[in-house]
């Protein structure tokens, strides 16, 4: 008799039990198991609950799903777990890709921009959408991992978190191509992301005090400061 896939799902947690994620194939597709977070030590104190975080990421994949935002479709679930399907390679393993060139890859970073304010535009938000957070496959960009989405904040705190988030991910892993990642948000901006990306300006203006600080270490800091410099130095010249 043939497996069904709650049965594959039955037999990964099996053989997974306590992995946080994990992918697997059933019948020639991915899929990916997502469990509660097992803590230890102080993080039981620092992170909440992760049954309910799990709980919560699914209600609100099922929530964007049910809107036709670009998340992956949960097709199981149950106590302490849901499987979704798999999305594609993420951006940030895009870039490492052999099989893309330069004008590829430079594609699938508008795509994504385009995306963020399409979900913007929804009236949704993400969290956290740091390149290993969104996938590509095809021309289609798809959200994943929404542990993050914190919907007790206003919607435009929100979307000006999504955003700075992005962009300091953009350069995280792109590093300082500044006409590059340019060109990505300007994407972002004319697919109906102007307002946020005044706004977020706006907001940001209080810290431009950092742009000098950081500034002795835009090439030399680690991988999360020389971001934050290159972040503010592209809303203040753009």
């Amino acid at each position: 008799m043939e497996q069904s896939l709650r049965e594959r799902v039955q037999q990964v947690l099996n053989t997974h039990p306590g992995q946080r994620v994990c992918r697997f194939d059933y019948q020639g597709n991915y899929f990916w198991l997502k469990q509660a977070e097992i803590l230890h030590g102080t993080q039981r104190v620092l992170k909440p609950n992760p049954q309910q975080a799990l709980e919560h990421e699914k209600s609100t994949l099922l929530l964007l799903k049910n809107n036709s935002a670009p998340v992956p479709r949960i097709v199981d679930s149950g106590a302490g777990y849901f499987v979704v399907e798999d999305a594609g390679i993420t951006l940030k393993d895009w870039l490492n890709s052999p099989l893309i060139d330069d004008e590829m890859l430079q594609q699938i970073l508008e795509d994504s921009a385009r995306a963020l304010a399409g979900l913007h535009n929804m009236g949704f938000a993400h969290g956290r959408p740091a390149l290993r957070d969104i996938s590509w496959r095809q021309g289609q960009v798809t959200f994943i991992d929404f542990e993050a989405h914190h919907p007790e904040k206003s919607l435009l705190f929100q979307y000006m978190r999504d955003l700075v988030v992005y962009i300091h991910s953009l350069y995280r892993y792109l590093g300082p191509v500044n006409d590059k990642i340019a060109r990505v948000i300007e994407c972002y901006r004319n697919a109906g992301g102007e307002q946020i990306w005044q706004e977020t300006k706006r907001f940001l203006a209080s810290w431009q005090w950092l742009y000098y600080l950081l500034r002795p270490f835009r090439d030399i800091g680690g991988r999360d400061i020389r971001p934050v410099y290159w972040l503010l130095w592209h809303f203040r010249h753009a």
